[in-house]
């Protein structure tokens, strides 16, 4: 007990006070009366000239040698290291070594990265059009995993699952989340690998982790689940409140990794028909091969075959994914009358809602961060077979390589779509 006491007043955890008290309940008030001539805090005094004393120098001996050992376990604890990649300055990611991430809320869990991927948004918060991004903080949000530990207040994981993290931050708790607004949670959003450290490395701590992971079935592997907590579930949402019917034709904008997520989505629905506008001729060619049964067209030839393909309306739903510089204006003049065109993209540079030319198409506009509460749903989804996004992985890199997978992704070499990061 008293080396227990000890070794955590020394670590500042508890209070010389907290000592005292502990020590008082334990071996009564008479502990302190000559604390230097006591054996084991029992009652008897023993006189300077006992042969006692040196039994009693013998026990101190030992308990500043078990403490030093002690604390020096702890130090080393407080080393350990893994890499990590660093968002250091605007324009640049280094992965360095930073320490391995501690549970220090009761409601955190600490989770063993068993594979991430680079998301658009990454190249964002490197390009500065985050601002709420922080320096200083481990990049990267869509990733899967093996619970490491838990805080005392966890009860949907425990160590040893295997879980998918989702992209936001949420309480559960709040006005908004009670809502199903967990991107508005006045405790979170979108806090991981933006805020606070996140999945591109080879640790990471998850708040809330009974809303923050997805325990993921013994029939889904890491590969089918890298993208439920990111742009499956940003997919699935945006699917949801297009409020898609089985009469609606729905324009996709955009064949990138979201978008593609968002077309699996919307698949579920059932509608009449699906376009897809995409302006890279691989991606194009790709969507055909996968998606055989979707309309594929390129920007320049949209707005003339929509029309053609719906008595000249266009389109019922318009989800625009791309976030380029012309799609803005595409999405919503490819809208029928009436329509919703729900906004997905994170644009680098302010858009111009030019409400005069829009005047009398009464459209609905729903847009913002992805709300992603339907994570479980999600992975029952792929569990049963009814959505598979792995054909979307296209390279595969280890950590120590994920500059190079960065390379890649932004300049959309090889035909890459996604890339999987392993630990080494």
């Amino acid at each position: 007990m008293l080396l227990d006491l000890a070794v955590r007043n020394v670590t500042g955890e508890i209070s010389h006070d907290e000592v005292s008290q502990r020590l008082r309940e334990h071996h009564g008030d008479n502990l302190y009366d000559e604390p230097q001539n006591k054996l084991n805090g029992g009652d008897e005094i023993i006189p300077p000239d006992s042969p006692k004393i040196d039994e009693i120098e013998e026990y101190n001996r030992k308990l500043r040698t078990a403490l030093y050992a002690e604390l020096d376990k702890k130090k080393y604890r407080k080393k350990v290291k893994m890499k990590a990649l660093t968002y250091t300055a605007p324009g640049r990611f280094e992965l360095i070594e930073k320490p391995k991430p501690e549970i220090i809320d009761p409601k955190d869990a600490v989770v063993r990265v068993t594979l991430s991927s680079i998301c658009s948004s990454d190249l964002h918060i490197l390009h500065g059009a985050v601002p709420q991004a922080e320096v200083g903080i481990t990049v990267g949000h869509e990733l899967v995993g093996i619970v490491e530990s838990v805080g005392s207040e966890v009860s949907k994981v425990k160590p040893g699952d295997r879980v998918a993290v989702n992209v936001e931050t949420f309480c559960g708790e709040c006005f908004y989340c009670k809502r199903g607004y967990v991107n508005n949670c006045t405790s979170g959003g979108w806090m991981l690998g933006c805020r606070i450290d996140g999945g591109q490395a080879e640790y990471v701590r998850v708040p809330y982790a009974d809303n923050g992971l997805t325990p993921i079935p013994d029939n889904v592997s890491d590969e089918q689940a890298l993208f439920v907590g990111d742009i499956l579930a940003t997919g699935y949402w945006a699917a949801k409140i297009s409020e898609i019917s089985e009469e609606d034709t729905v324009l996709i904008i955009g064949a990138g990794p979201t978008g593609l997520c968002t077309l699996e989505c919307v698949q579920l629905y059932k509608p009449r028909q699906i376009v897809v506008c995409e302006a890279d001729k691989s991606r194009r060619h790709f969507v055909r091969q996968h998606y055989p049964n979707v309309k594929v067209l390129e920007p320049t030839k949209c707005l003339e075959v929509l029309k053609s393909l719906t008595e000249g309306r266009g389109a019922d739903r318009v989800i625009e994914v791309a976030g380029g510089e012309e799609t803005f204006e595409l999405a919503w003049r490819c809208a029928r009358p009436n329509a919703i065109v729900t906004i997905v993209a994170l644009y680098e540079k302010e858009q111009i809602l030019p409400l005069p030319w829009m005047y009398g198409k009464n459209l609905t506009f729903k847009t913002g961060g992805v709300d992603a509460c339907d994570c479980d749903k999600i992975m029952q989804l792929i569990s049963e077979g009814k959505i598979d996004t792995t054909h979307l992985i296209t390279h595969r890199y280890p950590l120590s390589r994920i500059q190079e997978a960065y390379d890649l992704f932004a300049s959309r070499a090889d035909n890459v779509i996604k890339t999987a990061i392993h630990p080494d």
